[in-house]
């Protein structure tokens, strides 16, 4: 018995157990742009700096990483200022409104007074349009807050500063696909928005899951 065992595991080779996970890579290496490619808007509008990534909220446009991922877990840490409003991109495409063609996580200074009539699925973390996020977790203008969002299959989830903020199933949002033909994607570029005010982003690191 033991040598026919002996002789299988010299054929079929040991046995497979767990995959182990994947770590983490760094997506910006604290002093330069190199890894992303602005799309649209104007040149000189994103800067690196100190171990920051800064949009300065001049010309819009968006900045997008060079490669495209499907499922994922991303993690980031973003600052506001006052009022201070962005975006998380995932799935991606480089053409139209990423906030539309893709799909956004929201980044918003969710108690500004400016923004006390927003619908649910406008504030912070967000799937933009789509899923509302639970209120509550953010941390004010310059402080840092920790994002991370998870892009399993149709899943999507975001934890907010350790509380998670949303679950929730893109299938069971198919309505709102007319208008946000993004939820449909499988596959695309990870990108930063650039909207009206500084932003600064650090520590963006990405972990593909299998």
């Amino acid at each position: 018995m033991n040598g026919l065992l002996l002789s299988l595991s010299l054929v079929l080779g040991p046995p497979l157990g767990p995959l182990p996970d994947q770590e983490p890579t760094a997506l910006f290496d604290g002093s330069s742009l190199n890894g992303w490619t602005l799309v649209g808007g104007t040149p000189g509008n994103w800067l690196a700096q100190d171990g920051r990534l800064i949009t300065r909220g001049q010309g819009g446009g968006w900045l997008s990483t060079e490669r495209e991922y499907d499922n994922f877990e991303l993690s980031l840490e973003y600052k506001l200022q006052p009022g201070g409003n962005s975006g998380v991109f995932i799935r991606a495409p480089r053409s139209g409104d990423p906030a539309y063609t893709g799909i956004e996580i929201q980044i918003l200074d969710d108690d500004d007074p400016r923004y006390q009539n927003l619908k649910p699925y406008q504030y912070c973390g967000s799937v933009y349009g789509v899923i509302p996020a639970q209120r509550g977790a953010t941390r004010g203008p310059g402080q840092w807050n920790q994002m991370i969002i998870r892009a399993d299959n149709r899943r999507i989830q975001v934890v907010l500063n350790g509380q998670k903020i949303v679950d929730g199933n893109l299938d069971e949002h198919r309505d709102a696909a007319a208008e946000h033909p993004g939820i449909l994607r499988e596959r695309g570029y990870i990108g930063l928005q650039s909207h009206d005010e500084p932003v600064e982003f650090r520590n963006l690191t990405i972990r593909p899951l299998d």
